[in-house]
């Protein structure tokens, strides 16, 4: 596959994968989704991968999922349709970063937004610029727990997510590092070495104790509740889309929601 949305660059056993449409800040397009897809698959099977770095060209990590084109392919969708595409798209994506089988690290600058909170979410670790921020405003924007993976309870703590997604506020790199997401955050211009000086340290590590240490861990979430939380919740997201309320707000929100995205690609 000929990539056009995501850069594949290898460096020594680090591979790094970014998020290449830095012109729509990142925006995570259909395609754009499809071809991480098919570099997770193709970076699984080659044992020259030893770690993931998962990134953005440019000043944004993402903006979240490309609501124009969004809008445009499926805005007239049925709940059926949208529970059978976002099945696999949305979350199907999102459960694929979480079960790689090697370890990944989230590389963030900029917006780290919604869709982009998802994806940056499910790796294993994350180092975040000076410069970053976090926001998923979904419920004050849409009136809906527009949320496709609910992976933020485990990632902030049951407190933080709820006045997080509650409040619709951003989250800057420090608060998201003293919350408990962020394992580390550096200066910008620091961003992509010390990020690499991570992943190969983590890379010196015999290749098959990694892979099993990973899967034990990823293994103590699910008896936690880890998958079933996130599977629940999604018949929830696709349910709150179709409520009286959604519909009432959804122009205006979705109005707002795709300003917003402008208004960062335009910063």
């Amino acid at each position: 596959m000929t990539y056009q949305d995501i850069t594949y660059e290898m460096i020594g056993p680090v591979l790094r994968i970014c998020h290449n449409r830095p012109k729509m800040a990142n925006a995570e397009s259909e395609n754009l989704l499809a071809e991480i897809d098919d570099a997770l698959e193709r970076a699984r099977r080659d044992d020259n991968v030893r770690v993931l770095i998962l990134g953005g060209v440019g000043k944004h990590f993402s903006a979240g999922h490309d609501l124009v084109e969004g809008m445009a392919k499926r805005g007239q969708y049925t709940p059926e349709e949208s529970w059978l595409w976002e099945s696999e798209h949305y979350l199907g994506n999102a459960l694929r970063i979480w079960d790689f089988p090697k370890p990944t690290i989230a590389q963030v600058q900029g917006a780290c937004v919604a869709g982009g909170f998802m994806v940056a979410n499910m790796c294993d670790l994350m180092v975040a610029a000076d410069d970053a921020f976090f926001s998923d405003p979904v419920v004050h924007s849409l009136a809906a727990a527009s949320v496709e993976a609910l992976l933020h309870p485990w990632v902030l703590g049951m407190r933080k997510a709820k006045e997080f997604l509650y409040t619709g506020q951003r989250l800057n790199a420090s608060e998201a590092k003293e919350w408990g997401m962020v394992n580390h955050v550096v200066p910008r211009a620091e961003l992509e070495d010390f990020t690499l000086q991570l992943a190969e340290r983590i890379a010196q590590a015999p290749p098959i104790g990694l892979r099993l240490m990973k899967r034990s861990l990823n293994r103590s979430y699910d008896i936690m509740g880890f998958r079933n939380s996130l599977m629940a919740h999604f018949d929830t997201h696709i349910l709150s889309t179709e409520t009286a309320e959604h519909h009432k707000l959804r122009s205006g929100g979705m109005d707002a929601s795709m300003n917003t995205a402008k208004k960062v690609r335009q910063d």
